[in-house]
């Protein structure tokens, strides 16, 4: 397994929290959404007001392994484990920063898409090498 190169930190918010004090299984999603989104603008640039150019989550997958409590600091921990033709995969962890401790761990596959065409396209050479080179290895 490789390492992680990109990590956010998380704000935890008091609507994240269950009447228990944990956070809520559904919020990591939302925790996984901002890494990744960190991620793409960090790698690729602005997908996100490209008419020709953009992605999809097609599936998602989370495994949870430890409750979160209120005000522990956690980081999002970011990387792309594969690219195919038309898809690729997103490999993220929710951390504890005090422990290091996985709270849990999300593969998420995504696909190319055209806003514009309104169909799936083929994942674009400069999104390939700059994920590539980011990564430092060939994907």
């Amino acid at each position: 397994m490789t390492s992680f190169r990109h990590t956010c930190d998380v704000q935890m918010r008091f609507n994240d929290l269950d009447l228990f004090g944990h956070i809520n299984n559904t919020v990591y999603l939302q925790y996984m959404d901002l890494g990744k989104e960190q991620y793409i603008s960090r790698v690729i640039g602005d997908i996100f007001s490209n008419e020709n150019e953009a992605m999809v989550i097609v599936n998602l997958n989370c495994d949870y392994f430890q409750i979160t409590k209120h005000k522990e600091s956690l980081e999002v921990r970011t990387r792309v484990d594969s690219i195919g033709k038309h898809s690729l995969t997103f490999e993220q962890e929710v951390v504890s920063k005090a422990t290091g401790e996985v709270k849990c761990r999300c593969r998420t596959v995504m696909v190319g898409f055209s806003p514009a065409r309104n169909e799936s396209i083929e994942i674009p050479p400069h999104w390939r090498k700059a994920i590539s080179e980011y990564e430092g290895r060939q994907l």
